[in-house]
């Protein structure tokens, strides 16, 4: 990668880590689902009428929209909503990158080497130990099923990835540009976030989440929908038109770095011992996946 796309790599990760605080912010203030709608109105509108509609499929449009915005964040902001702590949120959401290898094999055919499954089961058994402290009580704050949705989102994004680099692969002549594709492709969960708020938030809380209303929500709102979602998923977007899934993935394994200090500095959260090791044996696992091939190499050479 050439130094200014590793820059706005580094750029993506500092918005993403600091966005866990965000959404903390944001679902204690307002029901989770009805937050995601707000979220995606507000990237959608005025951006559609500043940038042309992507000349691509309408069905991949939609899949885009629907696993990379609705299912991911309807999942994430549920997640924290109901008792995952943003640090912590911030790690496990990095299975993403399991997925999108795995979905990178089966989809579009990418290899595997033996390292990415080392690096995988690693991360496994730190998920493992995540789990089973939930299950048993002995990690009050991270509950359960927080635990599963979280899981989820980090499929849902790995879904967008692959969506993402089919659409710019086959764009040929009409290559549509990032910030095109992310303003068009969120008017796709707009809907679906607002009928699951009717539906599993009720009528009461929506009214009274709107009229709770007031400038540090429509901070919240703007974080996620312009720094989170336009320069965020559009220079992410970009990176991923122009290289493998490999090369642009192992830049998220920064983002829980400023997930948990900005979690420790803004929320005052704080990791137990068990936590510890079960979010370290996830970051090796990732780091193994990631890197393990050319680490064992360089090892060899020494």
């Amino acid at each position: 990668m050439s130094f200014k796309d590793i820059l706005l790599a580094l750029c993506v990760v500092i918005i993403w880590g600091v966005n866990f605080v965000i959404i903390k912010l944001g679902v204690t203030a307002l029901p989770p689902l009805l937050l995601g709608a707000l979220r995606f109105a507000f990237v959608a509108f005025p951006a559609i009428f500043i940038f042309k509609r992507p000349k691509i499929p309408f069905k991949l449009l939609l899949l885009y929209g629907l696993t990379i915005s609705f299912g991911q964040f309807a999942f994430l902001f549920s997640a924290i909503r109901v008792g995952m702590p943003a640090g912590i949120t911030s790690v496990i959401l990095q299975s993403q990158a399991f997925f999108t290898l795995l979905l990178g094999a089966m989809i579009l055919k990418e290899s595997l080497q033996a390292t990415h499954f080392i690096g995988m089961f690693i991360a496994i058994a730190g998920l493992t130990v995540l789990a089973n402290g939930a299950t048993s009580g002995g990690l009050d704050d991270i509950p359960f099923l927080g635990l599963m949705f979280t899981l989820i989102a980090g499929l849902s994004w790995a879904c967008g990835n692959i969506t993402n680099r089919i659409i710019m692969q086959n764009q040929g002549e009409n290559k549509c540009s990032a910030l095109s594709l992310v303003s068009w492709s969120a008017l796709i969960p707009i809907i679906p976030f607002l009928l699951c708020s009717w539906i599993f938030e009720g009528e009461d809380a929506i009214v009274e989440g709107l009229s709770s209303f007031n400038w540090s929500i429509f901070g919240v709102i703007l974080y996620l929908a312009y720094l989170s979602t336009f320069i965020g998923y559009g220079l992410w977007g970009v990176l991923l038109g122009r290289y493998e899934a490999w090369r642009v993935a192992p830049f998220s394994l920064l983002v829980p770095v400023f997930g948990l200090s900005s979690s420790a500095l803004f929320l005052g959260e704080h990791i137990n011992s068990i936590q510890i090791a079960g979010l370290i044996l996830i970051m090796l696992g990732l780091i193994m996946t990631l890197f393990g091939k050319k680490i064992i190499q360089r090892l060899r050479q020494a």
